[in-house]
């Protein structure tokens, strides 16, 4: 596994350091500055600073190029840096004993991993994080992110309420994996991905692949292709292409998988 310290090639004068497909990118000039601060005006933890305060932690940031299928880290790895998507897409996800993957979170610009570093010094990743198309990191150490921490207190607050959202998520996916039906699982996940204010017939935008929905949901592509076929055959869902699903009736469906 490659080590991300990258402190140890600051010698070389290139603005770019490269090891096997993975490319790291120092902040030496304006351009790349300016792309570490759109980085950091992202993310929910940050982007609540004034100007010059996210500018400086922008001025400490790394950037990290992964190509599709390259991996950002691995469980047992050292877990000592912050990663904020800039651009692309990261999918985390766990091993079971039977070596079957099971997917926990997906990661889009704006979305961070690697907080629980900041609060347990000597942490080791216990997922996995694969980039799923070319993507865009930026990387900010333990050590530059807990001054931050201690001069703008208020980050604390911010990462504490992301990571209380995941602990439940976590909880009601493990609840649902365990006690539900597959079809109650998608209806549940249909049902959660629907826009606030919307109307009893939404279209839901499914997040990711139908492979992954499954992996998320503890079930197979296979089955969860057969139970849209069957919820859409009872007249409550329509397949729309564009990984698009309009929900006909909201209050039935949720009927149905009870």
């Amino acid at each position: 596994m490659f080590d991300f310290r990258i402190d140890t090639f600051n010698f070389l004068p290139a603005s770019f350091y490269k090891k096997g497909d993975v490319i790291l990118e120092q902040n030496q000039c304006c351009h790349h500055h300016h792309g570490h601060a759109q980085c950091v005006r992202l993310v929910p933890i940050f982007n609540h600073l004034e100007d010059h305060q996210m500018d400086m932690i922008a001025a400490s940031a790394k950037t990290l190029h992964l190509q599709k299928g390259e991996m950002l880290f691995h469980a047992g790895d050292e877990d000592n840096t912050l990663y904020i998507i800039n651009t692309g897409k990261v999918r985390i996800y766990r091993l079971s004993d039977s070596g079957k993957d099971q997917l926990v979170r997906m990661l889009n610009p704006g979305d961070f991993t690697g907080e629980v570093a900041i609060f347990q010094p000597g942490s080791v990743h216990e997922n996995y994080a694969e980039a799923l198309q070319n993507t865009s990191i930026c990387l900010i150490k333990q050590d530059d992110l807990q001054k931050y921490l201690i001069e703008y207190p208020q980050i604390s607050l911010r990462i504490l309420s992301e990571v209380t959202i995941r602990l439940k998520d976590s909880e009601k996916q493990t609840t649902q994996v365990a006690i539900e039906n597959v079809e109650s699982r998608i209806i549940s996940f249909l049902a959660e991905n629907v826009e606030k204010g919307s109307s009893n017939s939404p279209t839901v935008t499914l997040p990711m692949s139908k492979k992954d929905l499954a992996s998320y949901l503890g079930t197979t592509p296979e089955t969860i292709s057969r139970r849209f076929s069957s919820l859409e055959q009872h007249g409550l869902i329509k397949q729309l292409p564009k990984k698009k699903i309009k929900i006909m009736d909201l209050d039935q469906l949720l009927l149905h998988a009870e």
